[in-house]
């Protein structure tokens, strides 16, 4: 009786152990799904280039519109339309 009562507890023992593992895990696939919905968000779009001063110089401004698009402030779309407002603005 007494190896009975020592094979159950042990049975017992390693049921609980297996309940904790699932639960355990279970826990840590909630939070990989949060982290992976957390992940961070494109930053939004950067403003359009301020309007030119009247007189200002087109070619500075152009080349200024230039340099931040070659350095990935602005996109192709963002240039082309900044662009397309200095030349039409004269």
């Amino acid at each position: 009786m007494r190896a009975a009562m020592v094979g159950g507890a042990g049975y017992m023992a390693g049921r609980a152990g297996q309940r904790a593992a699932y639960r355990e895990a279970d826990q840590e696939q909630r939070l990989d799904q949060l982290e992976s919905q957390q992940q961070p968000q494109a930053a939004p779009p950067p403003p359009p280039p301020p309007a030119p001063a009247a007189g200002g110089d087109l070619v500075g401004q152009l080349k200024q519109l230039s340099d931040l698009k070659s350095s990935g402030v602005l996109s192709d779309d963002e240039f082309e339309a900044a662009k397309a407002k200095l030349l039409g603005g004269q």
